[in-house]
């Protein structure tokens, strides 16, 4: 059985997602799809010529939409990156413009008659993997989000910093909306076998601080060359291979969660047939009312998004 993949957006996010793929052998066909059509067959050209000194190979197709009917997994890589130069750090910045471009491309997906899994990049993602769904018409766990995977991955980062670790060493999750509004579920942290919050005081951690570094460092990043791709690609990718090896991994991504009637991360076994089990944590009262909150902001988003006139 081959693994189908494609990327539809090639902008410094898609193409870290294609090269990754590429590189790594994790798929044995690529689809590769943006408006741009000389930037797009630019990359599948240079990724060609790349594969002489690689050891595996990747069939590539180019802006080809029916190609993607047979896709095991799609990544959509869409955006607008200038648009998230604002002072508020606010992924909502880019909206106006992702939900106009994600309206077309769902439908164009759905036209394809694509019935794979949909891993979705474009900010803000929680309002836009719900649109995906909303349009595709595809199964609730069959779409979903990075979420706060990245967000996570930035909190173990930033602990494992401070206590001299690395940040595999670290586990717990960002919960919420990959935004402003996330936070960090120190309940659900845990180093060196117990909970972070026994050790912080003991350890100097303050951990508001590392709460803020965690949701603030995709703009540190962005700040210091105007786009973020290493972290958010490999966050992708992550789920992408969860999703074609079956691995059941429990990830926090942005999942439909049925009690607060949207998407948001929340962790989440991903398997081959996607969101295959939910996670149910055990949050303080505090904790339950900043996703409470989170929640309600995206789907007060989302609804705007469905009512705009794009």
């Amino acid at each position: 059985m081959t693994r189908k993949v494609g990327v539809i957006g090639m902008g410094n996010v898609g193409s870290t997602v294609a090269h990754y793929i590429v590189a790594m052998g994790f798929a044995d066909d690529l689809v590769l799809i943006d408006k741009n059509e000389a930037k797009v067959k630019a990359d599948a050209l240079d990724f060609e010529d790349a594969m002489a000194n690689l050891p595996f190979h990747t069939n590539i197709t180019v802006s080809d939409y029916s190609a993607l009917k047979d896709a095991d997994v799609i990544v959509s890589a869409l955006g607008n990156i200038k648009l998230q130069d604002n002072p508020n750090a606010d992924r909502f910045a880019e909206l106006p413009f992702t939900r106009r471009a994600v309206k077309e491309v769902a439908q164009k997906i759905k036209e394809s008659g694509f019935n794979g899994k949909i891993v979705a990049i474009t900010n803000p993602v929680d309002v836009i993997t719900s649109l995906y769904q909303k349009i595709t018409g595809l199964p609730k766990n069959h779409v979903l989000g990075t979420g706060t995977l990245l967000d996570s991955a930035r909190m173990k980062r930033a602990v494992a910093e401070r206590l001299n670790l690395d940040p595999r060493s670290v586990d717990g999750y960002n919960l919420g909306e990959h935004g402003n509004s996330q936070f960090t579920a120190w309940s659900t942290v845990r180093v060196l076998g117990r909970p972070l919050t026994e050790l912080a005081d003991k350890r100097g951690l303050d951990l508001e601080e590392l709460d803020k570094e965690a949701k603030m460092g995709g703009w540190t990043v962005f700040q210091g060359k105007k786009y973020t791709n290493y972290g958010v690609a490999t966050a992708a990718v992550k789920l992408v291979n969860a999703i074609l090896s079956d691995s059941l991994t429990e990830l926090p991504v942005s999942n439909f969660r049925e009690e607060y009637g949207v998407y948001l991360s929340y962790p989440a076994v991903v398997g081959r047939d996607g969101v295959v089990e939910q996670a149910q944590l055990d949050l303080t009262e505090e904790e339950l009312q900043k996703l409470q909150t989170s929640a309600d902001f995206i789907k007060e988003k989302y609804q705007e998004s469905l009512q705009a006139k794009d």
